[in-house]
Order: C-alpha cells, then structure tokens, then sequence
C-alpha cells in the first residue's frame, strides 16, 4: 500500500487517539481503531509478524523485511499510541479522580456513536449475529460489574497481566485499562510509568507483545471466516460497556490500597439529579456530543483511507 507522509501523520494521531482511550479504564483503544478505518489492518499486520519475517530478512534484505512487516504503518501507529498513553495516563488519572464526571461525559458520547458505526458495518443480520450479539453485551456487561482486585507488583502477576490487558485493548468495547484495574495492576503500572520503573514496564511490555501476537492470530481468522458474527460479537462488546462508562455514580463500596488510599470497589449508577454535589449537567452534555462528534471526525478519516 503506497502511502504519503501525510497518511502516516494521520495514522500517528489515531494512534495518539487509541493511547488516550487505553489510558481510560472503561474505554478501549480497539474501538477508536476500528471506527477510524484501521483495525483489520492493524490485526493483519500484527499476526504477520513471525519467523518467516526473519527467512525474508535473511534472503531478501531489509527493504523486503520491512516491506513484508508493514512497519512504516506500525512505527506510525505505535509512535502515537505510545506519546499518548505514557502522557494521558496521568492526566486521566487526575480527571478521573477530580472531575470524573467531565471526562466519563466525553467518552460516553464516543461509545455510544462507536455502537452504531460498528454495528453498521454488520452486512446482514440473522439468528447467529443476534445472539453473538447478545452473547457480547452481556459478557462486557458482566465483565464492568467485577469488583477490582487487591493491588500486586510480582514479576509474574505482571506479565500475565499485560498479556490479557494487551488482548483487551485491541477488542473493541472491552477496556485494557480497565481490565488492569480488576487485576489490580493499573495502579502498579501508572507508578512505574511516573516513577521509571524500567523493570516493571519492561515485564509488562514482554507479557504484552506475547499476548498481542498470539491473540492477534485468533482475531484474523476470525475476521476472515466469519466476519458478520465477529463484528456483532464486538457491536455487542462495546453496547455491554455503556454500563461502566455512565459517568454518574455512586459507590457502594470502598477498599483501602496498598497506600491507605480508598478505591471504589463497586458502584451504581445513578440518574443526573441523584449525583450528590454538582453534576455540571450542562458541560457533561456538551462533552457527550463532542465525544460523539469525535467519532463522526474519526470515521470519516477512516472512510477517506478507504
């Protein structure tokens, strides 16, 4: 595929997009790359990448090498995601934790106008798509509902931890930041990445890339033989998220980390006019629309690749 500076930069900023939405637990970075028109590529690439790459190498050069692994698309992509989930983390950090209504706000919006792009990519629906479908709503809905687990930074804790986050973040629908909070290792990870614990997020990034080439594999077979239920699985996965990302709550429950700090462990949600202190209605209503225009922007770049 023959490509300009100008497509890499865009491909850099959905990648920026997919590392602010994976820095968000309950938002994942899968949906913002499927909407914008890279997805399948992103999948294709990633499963191609094994030994005969280095067969290629070896016989062809670096040129064929780098051809055949599609790395100036992956370099953009990763350069982008990278930027920006090291610097959103903390940033979402703080919103979440000072101004959590705001930013849940946005990303409602984007989920919900996520749910109908997908879903209309769907070509023909019949009793397996309905009930993939349903299987993947209720699944995600399950999956918001667990209560997170007791904070843990083993050498071995991480890497099975980045492993499935990893495989998380590129469903659309199911968050791997939020996956990491019901592990317990969201909190391990943003540490390391503010305190440059190199060993912690070098652990994370091996179980990673371990999970993300394994499961990468599943998915384009998926997509190659049954692409009408896979994509209604995933409209599923992402309509069953709506739950966690309803940005008033209450919490029910509280848990102390390793800190002293109280974590919500299970939460309600609630209508507007019953969120204690101010909902700043109006603002989380214009936030909703903009993070539902931000899809509309993002699928038309995608439709213009395309």
């Amino acid at each position: 595929m023959q490509r300009r500076f100008t497509d890499y930069a865009i491909i850099s900023l959905k990648g920026i997009a997919m590392g602010a939405a994976d820095a968000v637990p309950g938002v994942s970075g899968g949906t913002i790359a499927f909407i914008s028109g890279i997805y399948e590529e992103l999948i294709s690439t990633i499963s191609g990448i094994n030994l005969s790459l280095f067969k290629t190498l070896k016989i062809h050069g670096v040129k064929a090498f780098w051809t055949q692994l599609n790395a100036n698309f992956l370099l953009a992509l990763v350069t982008g995601i990278l930027i920006s989930f090291v610097s959103f983390m903390r940033l979402a950090k703080y919103l979440i934790e000072n101004h959590p209504v705001l930013i849940w706000s946005f990303f409602f919006g984007l989920i919900v106008a996520s749910v109908y792009f997908v879903g209309k990519q769907i070509t023909k629906w019949n009793i397996a798509t309905i009930i993939m479908f349903l299987f993947g709503t209720i699944a995600a809905y399950y999956i918001s509902q667990l209560p997170s687990m007791a904070d843990s930074d083993s050498s071995l804790f991480l890497f099975f931890a980045g492993a499935l986050a990893i495989c998380a973040m590129i469903l659309p629908g199911i968050s791997g930041a939020f996956i990491l909070v019901i592990l317990g290792a969201y909190k391990t990870l943003s540490d390391a990445l503010h305190d440059f614990d190199f060993k912690k997020i070098l652990i994370f990034a091996t179980g990673a890339l371990v999970g993300i080439l394994s499961f990468s594999h599943i998915l384009k077979w998926l997509f190659k033989n049954y692409h009408n239920i896979t994509l209604a699985l995933l409209t599923g996965f992402i309509f069953g998220s709506l739950n966690k990302i309803w940005p008033w709550k209450r919490v029910l429950t509280w848990r102390k980390d390793s800190a002293g700090i109280d974590i919500p462990l299970v939460e309600k949600s609630i209508a507007p006019f019953n969120y204690k202190g101010d909902p700043q209605l109006t603002f989380a209503i214009c936030l909703m629309l903009a993070g539902f225009l931000t899809i509309f922007i993002l699928e038309k770049l995608g439709a213009k690749k395309n």
